[in-house]
């Protein structure tokens, strides 16, 4: 087989693949935590084995589906991160961001946070064992930007991660308890989650030569 063929079997894989995460992205939205693979192969018309063929298994394909809905949520962070707004405004926003995608598509947010209720068999997927590397992900890419444009002293780096894995465990802990309960406004949320982080963000001068918080 020749080089030309073997890259557009691997495009026709990449392009099947796509595919079979669209199917699965739409049995989440209308299943929730409750989305199996059986429901997932009848969307995308195939057998369970073939499904189990490009993904491995459950786990591979929460794995997948975790990675392409945390890979879009960090690119809008990052956006609201980089907007030119003093750094409050920026603060707000990025809470927000993260608010905000939870709140507009909450059967997507259960299915990657939340095991499944029901009878055990194919019901659900082990969410325990993948979303808490979801979290630390997301951790690990906060601290970094931290890192990279604050001034937090000796120390630095580790703070940076101290930080970024506590303002994301803030994030997910209050925005799970929000969705459940609604207890005020996001904007009201979004304020007092702010206010809470405010003081030390406030007093942290922009590291030199980065590009500013």
């Amino acid at each position: 087989m020749d080089t030309t063929q073997r890259t557009e079997q691997q495009r026709s894989a990449d392009r099947r693949r796509r595919e079979l995460l669209e199917a699965a992205d739409r049995v989440v939205l209308r299943d929730g935590p409750q989305a199996s693979m059986n429901a997932i192969a009848a969307e995308a018309g195939i057998t369970k084995p073939i499904l189990y063929r490009h993904f491995g298994d459950k786990g591979g394909l929460y794995a997948a589906l975790a990675k392409r809905h945390t890979d879009a949520l960090l690119d809008s962070l990052r956006a609201a991160l980089d907007a030119p707004a003093e750094r409050r405004e920026r603060v707000e926003a990025t809470l927000d961001t993260y608010l905000a995608a939870i709140e507009a598509r909450p059967q997507v947010y259960r299915f990657l946070m939340h095991p499944a209720e029901g009878s055990p068999g194919d019901q659900g997927f082990d969410v325990g064992k993948h979303s808490a590397p979801l979290l630390r992900r997301m951790g690990e890419e906060l601290a970094q930007v931290i890192e990279e444009r604050l001034d937090l002293g000796p120390g630095s780096q580790q703070l940076a991660r101290v930080w970024g894995h506590g303002i994301v465990g803030m994030m997910h802990a209050a925005g799970d308890w929000w969705l459940g309960e609604r207890p005020c406004s996001r904007a009201e949320l979004v304020r007092s989650l702010a206010d809470l982080l405010w003081g030390r963000l406030a007093a942290a001068g922009d590291r030199m030569g980065g590009p500013g918080f």
